[in-house]
């Protein structure tokens, strides 16, 4: 039997066979469809959906919610997260938890579909607490806890049961997590107190546990870490341990005993611990001349035989057993009794425990993908705040951001593409490194090098979303295979992420609206492995094989099933059976949205008015679309081949075109969204590379028409306008950044030259004045000593402290101009001051009462008292009292 892919409304949709690929044996097989085959088929159909709607409900039931019950929510809800393939992101985010019960409550948080736009912020601001603590490194590993022997230690706790001891020291390694857990936020928050609001609210969360420390001690006195009981734990455990020791060593060497007493073939006996009673095995069965209790014997098996010596020993080394067990649950009793005192907080450290967990998975997962926190915001709010922080440099271009965009995802990713190729690159070098392991293997080693160069230059091309804020409904056409279904896919689950608390997988400055519903009408008509859409994979087998014209030109949905299990036999499994939902089906989807969809939903609509005639389809898809534009969703996305969608932009300013650029040479998807530009099909230009015969694509064109390819080379022009546009685009935004780090460092750099001559100039004035001070003290010490001196030698000393002073002037004009003129005349004044000083001296002392110039203090004072001794004088200067050297005054 073939694989069948996972299929999309079973229940309600017919099918059609897609191409994977060129087949080989195309013509080889033969036609064995039989009434089993198509039950099998129909069996696995159905059990595709209910098995992902039993997830849903699974997960609903295990956190008591009832947000994806189907009362609550419509089926067209779920169906649309599974054609977005949002069980698998679930699984992908939870399986970065370290619990089993974090994993089971990571899915059980996505799935939750009653978020309100309050509780999706709070989420973002745990996801981002989790982030800012990896990033310090204050975030713990939460693999080493077992949560189910915490969760029944707890259990036992509460009945009032004795713990066991792999439970009791499970319950110490979870609270030494959740010690070193508030140790490394404390030490952070003690370093810098803003990392309190950078770890909000998982710091108010860790920092408020109460966790007990002395029943931290008491287990670990206790209980070893195997879980086993220790013998200093009581008097009688050690008591009755010694005893079963020694018992059992008696009865070790009585065996021995017994065992050589037997003559015939000692070597094949042997003793053996059966139910905890020691006994004496023989290898074969034959007779045993021990006297005892036969306890087993089997034809070829041999004999089982407890001896008769050893019955009181057994008996009482299960009795010292007995004891040993009693003791331990003395032991295991007193633990639980001491868990009883601290049983709530216990239980709030466990449950804080698994929500971190929780939370620390989705900021693993955002890391490891490079994730952006998303600007998440509310339509309805007229400020739409930025709910992350954001640098200064950066506020006045999210400003602008939020003003221009409604959806702005740059260089976004699909985060199931994304996943897939890191698994791919993982095992790929885990082949590698096990070649390069194995000897002999250079040609598998060169293999492996080649794919793994090769896996990491076709990384998945990141893409731009942007929705300016006037736009309602976005057209996306383009050519076949150009990845519109990819980008649809993309919007989805990047505005389900941001509502659940995960990062999109887009570059910083990444915005998102609050949606309440994400409503999808997807098909999933592309072959991804092989970058080709269902109409190349149609051509590419059209040229091999007649079996598929027969297909074509078959209008019956039913026989079409039925052909395509076929093909899949009689190709080698190299046709895919997927899903197609005719024209009637695919408008009452549709109308199910629009009756479901509300101001604040996201409406993904796939390939709308295709499955019925191109005229009604187009008018019928254009009066949808007007409808979800005049009073339907937030925003609206559909993808299309028809041309007339692509008018209603130039006649209603609420529709905005945007097409998939495509690369014709190498007939692959480009990803780069080239907006404001209707998309043009490359039917005939793509059928004539993959080998369609002349004759069909000349007559093609005719019935083309000229007309119809002149539009088609005007928007090939327009695309070249745009493209260059762009090109020109990045190329300013890249000079603007440029030029905005050269405007910082220009900045930076004028603050510390300022900085710089600030300092220097300060350290020169400091300078000037130590050196003006220490002149003055040299001057102020060679008058004292002139005092001293008979009078016919003031003359000379003057004239040495003059000379003095004038070198000491000299060696600081060698300075800077403006700090030499302060040198000179700091150096000059004292001189001066001096000279008076002496003359003065010489003429007249002062006495109390007088007045006095104080050139130290730049004022007159009185003389209150003068000391000739110390030739010190006391004066006063308004209400200052100093004392002073009778050199440093001048007389009035």
């Amino acid at each position: 039997m073939p694989p069948l892919p996972f299929l999309h409304n079973f229940y309600r949709s017919p099918f059609r066979a897609t191409a994977l690929g060129v087949s080989t044996n195309a013509a080889a097989g033969t036609i064995s469809t039989t009434t089993a085959t198509a039950k099998f088929v129909q069996f696995q159909l159905r059990i595709a959906t209910l098995n992902f709607r039993a997830k849903a409900l699974i997960a609903a039931a295990a956190s008591g919610d009832s947000s994806v019950n189907g009362d609550d929510h419509p089926s067209i809800v779920l169906d649309s997260l599974r054609v977005l393939q949002w069980d698998q992101l679930c699984d992908c985010v939870a399986s970065f938890a370290g619990t089993t019960l974090g994993k089971q409550a990571t899915k059980d948080q996505l799935w939750n579909l009653n978020k309100t736009y309050q509780r999706s912020i709070r989420l973002l601001e745990e996801t981002k607490a989790a982030v800012e603590m990896h990033k310090y490194g204050a975030m713990t590993d939460f693999t080493g806890i077992d949560v189910a022997l915490v969760e029944t230690g707890i259990k036992c706790a509460r009945r009032g049961f004795p713990v066991s001891g792999s439970e009791a020291m499970a319950l110490v390694v979870l609270l030494r997590l959740a010690e070193t857990l508030q140790f490394n936020v404390k030490a952070a928050i003690k370093e810098d107190s803003d990392w309190f609001m950078r770890f909000m609210p998982l710091s108010e969360l860790i920092t408020e546990l109460v966790i007990s420390q002395s029943l931290i001690k008491f287990i670990e006195q206790l209980v070893d870490e195997d879980g086993s009981v220790k013998d200093s734990a009581s008097s009688n455990l050690r008591q009755s341990r010694d005893r079963v020791r020694l018992l059992e060593k008696k009865l070790y060497l009585l065996m021995e005993n017994v065992i050589r007493n037997e003559a015939k073939e000692t070597s094949n006996l042997e003793i053996c611990n059966i139910d905890g009673r020691w006994c004496i095995s023989s290898v074969a069965a034959r007779s045993l001349n021990i006297e005892g209790l036969l306890l087993a014997s089997g034809a070829g098996a041999g004999n089982l035989i407890e001896p008769l010596s050893a019955v009181p020993l057994n008996d009482e080394l299960q009795q010292a057993r007995d004891s040993v067990a009693k003791a331990e649950q003395e032991v295991l009793l007193k633990i639980t009794k001491k868990m009883q005192i601290d049983l709530n907080d216990i239980e709030n450290i466990f449950n804080s425990i698994i929500k971190i967990d929780t939370i620390n998975a989705r900021a693993k997962y955002s890391l490891s993908f490079e994730g952006a926190c998303p600007d998440l915001y509310l339509a309805k709010d007229e400020d739409r705040a930025i709910h992350a922080e954001t640098p200064a440099e950066e506020e006045i271009l999210s400003e602008q951001t939020r003003r221009t965009w409604i959806l702005y995802l740059p260089k976004a990713h699909h985060p199931l593409l994304l996943q897939k190729h890191r698994h791919s690159l993982q095992m790929a070098m885990k082949d590698l490194s096990n070649a390069n392991a194995v000897r002999d293997q250079e040609k598998e080693t060169a293999w492996m090098i080649c794919k793994v160069a090769k896996l990491k230059q076709v990384c998945p091309v990141p893409f731009d979303i942007l929705i300016s804020q006037k736009t309602r409904v976005l057209i996306i056409t383009g050519p076949n295979t150009g990845g519109k279904t990819i980008c649809l896919k993309t919007v989805g689950l990047a505005a389900m992420m941001a509502k659940s608390g995960l990062y999109v997988l887009a570059s910083e400055g990444a915005k998102v609206p609050w949606f309440d519903y994400v409503l999808a009408d997807i098909g999933d008509e592309q072959s991804l492995s092989q970058s080709l859409s269902t109409f190349s994979g149609h051509l590419k087998q059209i040229s091999v094989s007649w079996h598929h014209n027969f297909f074509c030109v078959s209008c019956n949905w039913i026989l079409r099933l039925v052909f395509s299990v076929y093909l899949s036999f009689v190709t080698d499994g190299d046709y895919e059976v997927v899903p197609v939902r005719p024209f009637p089906l695919q408008l009452r989807i549709a109308l199910e949205i629009k009756g479901l969809s509300t101001s604040l939903s996201l409406v993904l609509l796939d390939e709308v008015g295709a499955g019925t005639n191109p005229l009604e389809g187009a008018a019928l898809g254009m009066s949808l679309l007007e409808s979800f534009a005049d009073s339907g969703a937030l925003l609206t996305v559909a993808s299309t081949h028809h041309g007339e969608l692509k008018s209603l932009k130039y006649s209603n300013n609420a529709f905005e075109n945007a097409c998939m650029e495509f690369d014709e040479v190498e007939l692959k998807p480009t990803y780069r969204i080239l907006w404001g530009v209707p998309g043009r099909s490359n039917a005939i230009n793509i059928s004539e590379r993959l080998g369609l015969p002349v004759e069909i694509l000349s007559n093609a064109r005719k019935l083309y028409g000229a007309a119809s390819a002149e539009i088609n080379e005007v928007i090939m022009d327009m695309e070249r306008f745009k493209q260059d546009y762009h090109e020109k685009v990045h190329e300013s935004q890249h000079y603007l950044r440029i030029s905005k780090k050269l405007h910082q460092s220009l900045l930076l750099t004028r603050n510390r030259v300022t900085e710089h001559g600030m300092m220097e100039k300060q350290r020169m004035v400091q300078e000037i004045s130590k050196m003006a001070a220490s002149a003055r003290s040299t001057m102020h010490k060679n008058l004292r000593e002139s005092r001293s001196r008979p009078t016919p030698l003031l003359k000379q000393t003057k004239t040495e402290m003059d000379k003095h002073a004038s070198n000491i002037v000299n060696q600081h004009a060698a300075g800077t101009g403006e700090n030499r003129t302060c040198v000179a005349t700091e150096s000059s004044e004292p001189v001066d001051n001096t000279k008076q000083s002496i003359t003065e001296k010489k003429l007249k002392l002062p006495k109390a009462g007088d007045m006095v110039n104080v050139p130290s203090l730049s004022k007159k004072a009185a003389v209150l008292e003068v000391d000739l001794s110390k030739e010190e004088v006391l004066v006063q200067a308004g209400f200052l009292k100093v004392k002073l050297k009778l050199a440093d005054i001048v007389p009035c």
